[in-house]
Order: C-alpha cells, then structure tokens, then sequence
C-alpha cells in the first residue's frame, strides 16, 4: 500500500509508526484509518517486530478528526456508519476473540505490545485509539480531550467503556461529560498515562521502554499475557482466569522460551529467545 499519510520503520525489532500529516496536526481522515490499520497489520505479521511505539510527525500527536471531515458531515444526509464501514479494509488483531473485531479494540488482538508515544496534542478519536495501546506516555505539558462534547456528540468509539476501567468512573465522568483540555501531568495523576516525560528526548525515554520489551522479554510470553488481561477484563470469573493460567502455565513450559529465560536469569545474560510466532502461522 502506497503511504501518504503515515509512515514507519524498524529497528531491531522495535517498529514506529507515524501519523503523518504534519501540516495539519495529523488529524484523522479515512485515508489514514485505511493506512493505520495496514500498517498495524502488516507489522503484526512480520516476526522481526516485537513492539510497536504510536507517535505524531512533528510536534502533535493527533487532533481528532480533520475539520473537513467534521464540515462534510454537517452537509450530508449519508449515514455516518455507512461512510466508516470496515470491511474492505484490512483486518489486524482478527480471530483472537470476538470483541476484539471491531473498531479500535482491534489492538487488543495483536500479538504486539503497542506503546502510545503522546509528543503532542491529543483530540477526539486519537483519544480513543491511545485508550486502546497497551502502554500511554506523554511529554510535559500536552494536552487531551475527547471533544466530542462540545461538539454535540456522543461518548465515541468505546471510550465510554475503556476509560472507566483506566482511570474509573469519576475520572472517566469528568473527561467525557466536560470535554475540557487535560494535561498530561493530571492524567498521570489519574492513572492514564505510564509515565511522562520532558518534550526534549521524549521519543528516546518511551524507546527505553521499548527496547526493554524488544531485547528481554519472550515473544510468545507477552502475546499470552496481553491476551489474558483483555479478555479477563470481558468476564467476571477470577477462578477462570486463575486456572486458565495453570492451563497456559502447562503449555508454555514446555516450550524453549522457559528453559532459555530460566537459563538466562542464571546466567545474568541478555536471553535468547525463539522468533514470535505470526497470525496465520
């Protein structure tokens, strides 16, 4: 796919992706839905990519949806969700569980950890897909909001679930009924972000992270566990998920990851572990 409006690389396993309209705050449009999702897809498949770190060209990170866009909408008779339908799109995070099918939740479905790198300005659905990173840090100072309210609409793309479950209900109540700017450092304080850091070096602190994940931990040991957290947060058994664990516990120990990170915990080395394992392998 030709990329016009993101672009990524890698680097020894730890891959970036940029929303890529630095002109325009990278806000979102349809192209840049159909790019992301390719672009998540396509790095979910390549076994050399173990992390994936989210980040905006330039000095934001996303604005929301593009003005165009929004002004389209308030002209058209067209039904919004015929206009964004999926389908023809690709289809990363597929056929690990089913409510990980839909819009955005998709990121759950991913055998790769993916890290929201927030350089910048946060807004509206950019809000939502940081929501649905595994890991979020910020760099002094930005700011987020939801801004649907004060643009008369809803509570958007699951945000009214995810949010609660991040920062609780009386967190969540104020950002999504008030849609006022948060800054970075109050969402820390809420419990959003994992850390945040000075605007100078930013990108190098989150890459820390990154390569900790990239050089030290199993592939195949992440992938299980991020799998288990979203789909125990969708049940209300702590049995189940403690014996589907034991379950997992059984099977992985078997595998040559646990005798090479036992190995190397022993031997105070960097371990060595087996390639990840891609969707449709």
């Amino acid at each position: 796919m030709e990329l016009k409006v993101t672009k990524y690389e890698i680097d020894d396993g730890v891959a970036t992706v940029w929303f890529h309209r630095p002109g325009r705050g990278n806000s979102w449009t349809s192209r840049m839905n159909a790019e992301y999702r390719w672009v998540m897809d396509t790095l979910d498949r390549d076994p050399g990519v173990r992390v994936v770190v989210l980040t905006g060209s330039g000095d934001q990170f996303c604005v929301g949806a593009d003005s165009k866009a929004l002004d389209f909408y308030t002209e058209t008779d067209k039904d919004y969700t015929e206009t964004v339908d999926p389908a023809a799109l690709a289809q990363p995070g597929t056929g690990v569980h089913q409510e990980f099918e839909h819009d955005l939740v998709w990121h759950w479905g991913l055998r790769v950890p993916v890290i929201a790198a927030i350089n910048g300005a946060c807004a509206g659905i950019a809000a939502a897909i940081a929501s649905f990173c595994d890991l979020r840090f910020a760099a002094e100072g930005i700011k987020f909001t939801t801004s649907t309210p004060r643009l008369g609409l809803p509570s958007e793309y699951g945000l009214s679930w995810v949010l609660p479950r991040i920062v609780g209900t009386t967190n969540a109540a104020d950002i999504l009924f008030t849609g006022r700017v948060v800054r970075s450092e109050e969402l820390m304080r809420m419990g959003f972000l994992n850390g945040v850091y000075p605007r100078e070096g930013f990108l190098d602190e989150v890459y820390r992270t990154a390569r900790m994940i990239a050089d030290q931990v199993s592939p195949a040991a992440i992938t299980s566990a991020k799998r288990q957290l979203y789909a125990d947060l969708l049940h209300h058994s702590v049995g189940g998920a403690i014996e589907h664990s034991k379950e997992l516990i059984g099977v992985m120990m078997r595998q040559p990851d646990f005798k090479e990170g036992v190995a190397a915990y022993a031997e105070k080395r960097r371990p060595r572990f087996a390639p990840a394992v891609t969707p449709g392998t």
